[in-house]
């Protein structure tokens, strides 16, 4: 019996090998591409596309999360969002980030070009700038809890340099709190911009340093007229993530301080409405109006530079 089933499913695998080498190669590549794709497909429509399709439908209900009962309420929740400012107001703090995001990158730049030069001790430097993107977000967190409370490590240092006049609540004073939160973005995702630009920069031929030499360019002329026409889309391409993620900002301040003391962004918002207040509904909402704002912000950054490139 087992012998007679194993036949059977033999003989179908050759048929369809019979079958399949009787197609023609675009035939052939066709189901190729076709069998390939159905599973990354799947995965895709079920984890990416239906729980967007339920947010946006969710969106226009009032529901706490739980309930079979879901109230339609049409825009009101997109209306609670833009007219109350406890919603779309701390936007503000996205500012904050988006400061750092412009900051970020030019240390990044700067960085990569002088170490894309002959400099000793390269290696070290590289591993030095790139390690806190390795890091665990939440390991960053506590370990910057821990510099910027009172008589932590950021104090302790101030007190040795004899700048202890200049201690402060870092996280405890709303006119500083978030700039203490984006100064931490920025050791955080500083080696992520900075590994990109080196590796654009290093990918420029030598021969083009060369010719620069010979007619006397020094750095700062390899840098303007060679280095930064050959990153420019790499530039345009960082700036779109690193605006999208400022808008979008949320385990490091979530983690350091919960969103207190001024610090809450829309997405620490979006999630305390929907886990802490079971405003599922209107969290819905937020998240909607956010994945906008981020598609509006990116398509405008491609218009612009996409203009200035042609």
């Amino acid at each position: 019996m087992a012998s007679t089933v194993s036949n059977q499913q033999g003989g179908g695998g050759q048929k369809f090998a019979l079958s399949f080498a009787r197609l023609s190669y675009k035939a052939q590549r066709r189901v190729i591409i076709i069998a390939f794709s159905i599973i990354p497909l799947a995965f895709l429509i079920t984890f990416s596309y239906f729980p967007l399709y339920r947010m946006i439908y969710y969106s226009f209900f009032s529901w706490n999360g739980f309930s079979r009962n879901m109230q339609f309420i049409g825009l009101d929740n997109y209306v609670t969002i833009f007219t109350r400012p406890e919603y779309f107001g701390v936007f503000t703090v996205s500012l904050y980030y988006f400061v750092a995001t412009f900051i970020q990158m030019g240390l990044a730049l700067y960085f990569a070009t002088i170490l894309s030069f002959k400099v000793r001790g390269k290696n070290f430097f590289k591993g030095v700038l790139f390690f806190p993107f390795l890091l665990n977000g939440v390991a960053i967190g506590f370990i910057f809890m821990y510099f910027f409370r009172p008589d932590g490590t950021l104090d302790a240092l101030l007190q040795v340099l004899g700048l202890g006049e200049f201690t402060q609540l870092w996280l405890g004073n709303p006119d500083i709190i978030n700039v203490s939160l984006a100064a931490t973005s920025v050791w955080r995702y500083m080696g992520f911009n900075f590994i990109i630009f080196l590796g654009t920069i290093s990918s420029i031929p030598g021969d083009i340093y060369e010719a620069a030499d010979i007619d006397g360019a020094n750095r700062w002329h390899q840098f303007r007229y060679i280095i930064m026409p050959s990153i420019r889309r790499i530039i345009e391409l960082n700036v779109i993530l690193s605006i999208s993620g400022a808008i979008s900002v949320f385990e490091i301040p979530y983690i350091m301080t919960g969103g207190a003391n001024g610090s809450r962004t829309f997405v620490i918002q979006t999630v305390e409405t929907a886990f802490k207040f079971s405003k599922f509904g209107l969290a819905s909402a937020m998240a909607v109006v956010l994945l906008l704002i981020v598609i509006i912000v990116t398509l405008i950054q491609n218009k612009l530079f996409g203009e200035k490139g042609a």
